[in-house]
C-alpha cells in the first residue's frame, strides 16, 4: 500500500491522526508528516484517515 498525501491541499486539520495515528501524526510545528508506504495491516485505518481528510488530501494505491 502506498500512501499520498498532497501537501498542497493539505491544510493539517489532523483528523488523520486520529483515524490512524500509527501513520499520520503531527510535528512539533503542527505540520503533518506520514509514513508512505505502511503495513497492509493498517489499510482499514489508513482508508477511514483519506475519507476523514475534510480536504481529500490523502490517496492510497495498491
Amino acid at each position: 500500500m502506498k500512501v499520498i498525501v498532497d501537501m498542497d491541499r493539505c491544510q493539517d486539520h489532523g483528523q488523520c491522526v486520529f483515524s490512524a495515528p500509527e501513520v499520520f501524526r503531527l510535528d512539533g510545528a503542527g505540520r503533518l508528516e506520514f509514513e508512505s508506504a505502511p503495513d497492509d495491516a493498517l489499510r482499514e485505518a489508513v482508508e477511514e484517515a483519506a475519507d476523514v481528510c475534510p480536504l481529500q488530501a490523502i490517496t492510497v494505491e495498491d
